[in-house]
């Protein structure tokens, strides 16, 4: 009889070790969880340095923004010039190649040039076999165009040109197309072997004879607003080739 007592006290205290011991379990998981939890002023520190980042960035992109910004008509100035300058060098470059000329002939001369204002003018003349771009035909395109640069006042560089295999070649003036607005003056370099020296003309030079010299070097005055700049183009040398047959 008193055997059993015990082991029913026994079972007793057991359970209420067990009992003691998940209660003690819950209330430390509850501790943890609840420690676990963002206060108020953590989530308030939070956000106010995420608002001071964003700030801060959204000042770097506006401030790198005007800064591009503030030279925007100096950069697209100067790439339209280089434009230009690239434009020009690749079409006389064409025209100093077979079989635009031929054989030992000049790819780029100084020619009489009658525009449709009426005003002769003597000015740099050369042939692109299958014209440019730039070109627009009131029919469909020609081959063997004759072109010719003019710089007029408030109206830029012209390109002058006409086909050869058009019926009246010979009695119409050219079209006209502006390659750019902005160029003020067109000159011309020549170079003296004796004094080892350049000078540049703003016409073309004529020689003893009379007859028109061609330069070795364009160069072209830009000016937008108060920015002015200027470049040079080499005229190609001709080049020797298989002659045209």
């Amino acid at each position: 009889m008193s055997l059993t007592r015990f082991s029913v006290r026994q079972g007793k205290r057991v359970r209420d070790n067990a009992l003691h011991l998940g209660l003690l379990s819950r209330r430390r998981q509850g501790y943890g969880a609840a420690n676990s939890a963002f206060t108020l002023l953590e989530i308030l520190l939070a956000l106010a340095l995420t608002a001071l980042v964003l700030v801060s960035l959204n000042v770097f992109v506006f401030s790198m923004g005007e800064l591009w910004g503030r030279n925007s008509d100096v950069r697209l100035f100067d790439r339209h010039v280089r434009a230009v300058t690239r434009f020009l060098e690749n079409e006389l470059r064409t025209a100093a190649l077979p079989p635009s000329v031929a054989a030992g002939a000049a790819p780029i001369v100084p020619q009489e040039i009658k525009p449709a204002s009426g005003t002769t003018d003597n000015l740099i003349t050369f042939e692109l076999p299958a014209g440019n771009r730039l070109l627009v035909w009131p029919d469909r395109p020609l081959p063997e165009v004759v072109c010719s640069l003019q710089a007029r006042d408030r109206e830029g560089l012209v390109l002058l040109w006409h086909s050869r295999l058009e019926t009246k070649f010979s009695d119409d003036p050219p079209r006209e197309t502006v390659i750019t607005p902005f160029v003020t003056a067109l000159a011309y370099d020549y170079y003296d072997p004796d004094f080892k020296t350049w000078k540049t003309e703003t016409t073309i030079r004529k020689d003893n004879t009379g007859q028109l010299q061609t330069p070795q070097r364009l160069r072209l005055k830009f000016a937008y607003g108060k920015m002015k700049r200027e470049s040079v183009i080499a005229l190609p040398a001709p080049t020797e080739g298989l002659p045209n047959f």
